[in-house]
């Protein structure tokens, strides 16, 4: 064996996994973000959701830390037992603010947001209760959407997963579209990462205008697809997020104004 080839051989016997830490799956920094994820870190995130929200968020922080729990578990970097020194020390939360007719939802480990996302204020609705005749419906939510103050903002990925999710639930189908508002979100999501120059990006406004004559199927908003919604566009966001006015904040707005009615 060459000199090259032992050294390469060492090389690649000391590399040790190394454990999912929260910088590595959240948009924070300092002390924060060194620390590992734990299971028991996860297990106190999901009761302090379930707790305020009544429910662990689709696709939010306490689903993300579950997964990196249970990797950093596999590989033998954490017991079931640990908690990291952040939680231990400054603890984390779950807290909301009225804003209008919705619920800001603030997610914190430490002092760092780890989540931030609208909800409807309203309780769950019987599925099988319908809806006055005149609620809003997805089509009109994501048309609200463009004529917002988000209706500007170029199209990026979560947008483009939020809007493939509201299509899906008004069409009622697991598949998009062909041509349709969520491949066209799709598709300028994707031109957009590219380094087109700014003021030639598509935005919500050119994809979401006149939405309800493009979907090929309609439905009036319920808190359940407002749920979708946010968490399809959350997953898809750094910073875990959702936009001010934009798509899921329209849906969950329709949503409660649906069922407050």
């Amino acid at each position: 064996m060459s000199q090259e080839q032992a050294r390469r051989s060492e090389a690649g016997q000391e590399q040790q996994p190394q454990p999912i830490k929260y910088g590595d799956v959240f948009n924070v920094s300092g002390e924060v973000a060194s620390n590992v994820i734990t299971p028991r870190d996860a297990a106190l995130m999901q009761a302090t959701e379930n707790q305020a929200l009544g429910q662990t968020q689709r696709g939010g922080p306490a689903s993300v830390m579950q997964s990196a729990a249970a990797v950093n578990t596999r590989a033998g970097l954490v017991s079931s037992d640990d908690v990291s020194d952040v939680v231990r020390n400054q603890g984390l939360s779950v807290s909301e603010t009225k804003v209008g007719a919705t619920r800001v939802i603030t997610e914190t480990v430490g002092r760092e947001v780890v989540g931030q996302f609208v909800e409807p204020d309203v309780p769950m609705r019987d599925p099988g209760l319908a809806l006055y005749p005149d609620a809003i419906t997805m089509g009109e939510a994501l048309e609200a959407s463009a004529l917002s103050a988000a209706g500007d903002k170029p199209v990026d990925q979560s947008d483009a997963a939020a809007i493939q999710a509201a299509e899906m639930r008004a069409t009622g189908r697991n598949k998009i579209t062909p041509g349709g508002v969520a491949a066209t979100a799709q598709s300028a999501a994707t031109r957009n990462a590219r380094t087109v120059p700014y003021e030639q990006r598509t935005t919500l406004s050119d994809v979401l205008t006149d939405a309800k004559q493009k979907l090929p199927a309609d439905k009036q908003v319920t808190r359940e697809d407002a749920e979708g919604v946010i968490g399809a566009e959350i997953r898809n966001k750094p910073d875990m997020k959702t936009t001010p006015s934009g798509v899921a904040a329209s849906v969950a707005a329709a949503a409660t104004l649906n069922q407050n009615k």
